[in-house]
Formats: C-alpha cells, structure tokens, sequence
C-alpha cells in the first residue's frame, strides 16, 4: 500500500489527484506508507478549537484564548493566525496585530475533558501511546496489523475521522519510522493534515531546514552554531563529528545523528512529564525582592501540592522571570534531595531570585520542578529526613484543605503576601 484515502478508506499503490472510489482529494501516498508505524498526532489550535466547538457563533471569528492585558497568548485559531497573532506572544500585541480578535480566558477543566475523551480513542489502537500535553502524544502501532486487520496509517486515518465526527475536534497526523521525523510530519499540512516522511528521504528533506528545527537547539544554541558557519540540519549533517563534540559535547553527536534522521527514542507509555510549573503575570511590573517573594509562595504551593499527586519527586528547581521587555530568564538548581514540597522549592527560588541583579523590575514570575523520579524511591534518601518532616507537613495540610476548603489553612507567608 503506498496510497491511502482519508475519506472512504480506499487503498493503493499508485499516486492520484482524486480517490478512484470516492472522487475525494483526500489521497495520502507515499512510497513507505505501508510499512510506516510511528506517528505523532498534533491536535490543531487546541484550545481555540475547543471554544469554537462549543460555541458555534465564533465559528468564523478571530479566537485567541488568553488571559488579561498584559498576559500571553495561549492559543490564537489559524484566523487570527493569518493577521500574525501566535501562541506565547504579548496579548496587547496580538491584540494590535488582530483588534477583531474575541479573546476568551481558558478553561482548562473543559480542555482536560476533551483530552480524555482523544486518549480513550487512542488507548483502542495501541498502549504505546507517550502524551507531550494535552493536546499531542507520540504513537507505536508497530506489529498492530494483525489486531486491526489495517496498516497503522488506515487506522490513523479512520482515528482522524473519529475524533472529529464524534469529539468535534481536528487532528493532524505525521508518520514516520521514529519520533522526530513524525513530529515534523504533524507540522506540514496543518490543519487536518496527514503527512508522512520515510527513512529514505529523511536526510534529503531535512537538509535545508533551519537547525531550529532540532528538538533542543534554542536561540542560544542556534547562535552558537552560526558562528561556525553552522545554520542549516544539512550542515550538521556534513559536520565533522569530533568538531561537534568539541563544540557542544554529547550534544553534538545527538544533532549528528538527528540531521541524519536518526532518533532511537522509544515510544514510552511510562515516562514521566517533563516539569510541572506554575506562573503568574502582574498587573504592574514589580522590582521589590520581597513583593516577588510574596508572588512567588503560592505558586511554590501549587507545584508542590501538583507533584504530591502525581506522585513524583522533583530533582531540579527552577525560577523564571519575564522583563517588561518580554525576555523570559529561566534559572536553575539541582537539588541535594529530591522533592515534592513548596517548602524546598520556595527556598531554593528564592535563592535564585536574591542572585539576579537588583534594581530589575519584572511582569512575571514562575516556578517549577523538572527532572522527576517516583517519590517513594525518594523517600527512602537517608539524608531526607528534613524533607521528609516537612512532606508529612504539607500532606497534612493537602488533607484539611481538600476537607474544609483552600483557606482553611493558610501560611504566614501566605497571609503576609495579602
């Protein structure tokens, strides 16, 4: 099979403008398309389309979901998207580029549940699903021939087609023979887009993309690239591979085997989210250390209380900022021991913060935990018994507050920040 319709479900082996059975110009064709069973569904302008979904009248209407003037944009629908808006942009830029935009707080309860109702569709096909977030997971429906009587890429298709007839969302799909290659296959007919890159043409495809395209390469690597003359995945690719290890360490040889097509990476139901954080915009700058102190508690609190639940331990601390200019400064801490507590977190925040320069004024501060392992093989560190004391603490307080409502309890650092 190397022709596929998204529509009737028609198969074949040469390329068409239109389905023979159905006249659709739905045809996916690709020379691997048979034997491809890696993918990565993309859900399109999530959260938008989620609003649009459930209220019918902003079907054609600019939707940007976000929060108060001097927020971010969360999510901008591909309307507002065509005057420029974009997701993690200012608001009152967005608003500027798109002024007929209807802006629209998020409800993240009403997107949790349509998540759920995606990843039950998902769990029919295969158990080897990895969630990025709620709106996009990596998928292996290697050797699930036989169970569906289909090819993966038919049952992506008829998924495709189910999520939106019976959720009323849109998905895109990319397939490929790994995850980065499907990652980027999701991107290149969005929306409602079904794409396919197979291994013989992946190094060929990807040589004159940007290497920002690289899972991992940010600005600041991006800048550090071009000063070697190194700016496109085709570059990287032809590099020398001792100059790249000189140059970013084990880094360099994962870029060399990525500009390849290479990504060994297994689809993994187990792995644990990358970071849990919590953040908040100011309705004025602040530069006062002790007023950011106070901002920053509760938000320490809420990625405390995030990690108790999931069970996780955090074993990296971290504090971002945002300037009135709209850089964002991200620091960070790995910690003598793992932990799940807002008492640690907030201490080691806090000694972040006291280290940036004085004087700077801020529109956003946030904090988080990354690097995570299962709490209980925390918990059983012999040098944790403080952590530990403190653990039994915050629970305790989880268990009044889940009882008798948030402000039951509340911490002097709490009632000192109001």
């Amino acid at each position: 099979m190397k022709a596929l319709c998204r529509d009737c479900g028609w198969t074949g082996e040469r390329k068409a403008a239109r389905c023979p059975s159905c006249a659709s110009p739905r045809v996916v064709f690709h020379e691997e398309l048979g034997t491809l069973s890696i993918a990565h569904l993309d859900c399109d302008a999530f959260y938008a389309s989620v609003e649009k979904r459930d209220d019918p009248s902003l079907r054609d209407k600019p939707v940007i979901v976000g929060g108060g003037k001097r927020g971010v944009v969360t999510t901008a629908c591909y309307i507002a998207r065509m005057s420029g808006a974009r997701s993690a942009m200012p608001m009152f830029k967005a608003l500027k580029l798109c002024p007929d935009a209807v802006v629209i707080k998020p409800d993240f309860a009403k997107y949790k549940e349509a998540s759920r109702l995606i990843h039950e569709k998902l769990d029919r096909l295969t158990p080897l699903i990895q969630p990025l977030s709620l709106d996009e997971a990596w998928i292996d429906l290697t050797g699930t021939d036989r169970l569906h009587g289909a090819t993966p890429a038919a049952m992506l298709a008829r998924l495709q087609a189910e999520i939106e007839r019976d959720i009323g969302l849109t998905v895109s799909i990319g397939l490929a023979p790994n995850k980065f290659l499907a990652k980027i296959a999701s991107e290149l007919d969005k929306p409602r887009g079904f794409s396919a890159i197979g291994a013989a043409e992946a190094q060929s495809f990807l040589a004159g993309k940007p290497v920002s395209i690289l899972p991992g390469v940010g600005p600041a690597t991006v800048s550090s690239l071009a000063e070697v003359g190194l700016r496109t995945v085709g570059d990287i690719a032809a590099a020398d591979l001792k100059f790249l290890a000189n140059r970013l360490g084990s880094g360099g040889l994962r870029l060399h085997r990525l500009a390849h097509g290479q990504d060994s990476r297994l689809v993994d139901p187990e792995q644990s989210r990358k970071t849990i954080s919590a953040e908040t915009t100011f309705n004025d700058d602040l530069n006062q250390r002790e007023a950011l102190e106070d901002e920053l508690w509760p938000l320490c609190e809420k990625v405390a209380k995030q990690a108790r639940k999931e069970g996780v331990a955090g074993r990296v601390a971290t504090l971002k900022l945002r300037t009135p200019d709209f850089k964002i400064h991200t620091r960070r801490r790995t910690l003598a021991v793992p932990t799940q507590t807002a008492r640690t977190l907030f201490q080691v925040a806090r000694e972040l913060l006291a280290a940036e320069p004085g004087g700077l004024s801020y529109r956003l501060i946030g904090a988080g935990l990354t690097d995570f392992m299962d709490a209980e093989s925390a918990g059983a560190d012999m040098f944790a018994d403080e952590e530990r004391r403190t653990l039994k603490s915050e629970t305790a307080i989880d268990a009044l507050r889940g009882k008798f409502g948030a402000a039951a309890v509340v911490s002097g650092r709490a009632l000192k920040g109001r």
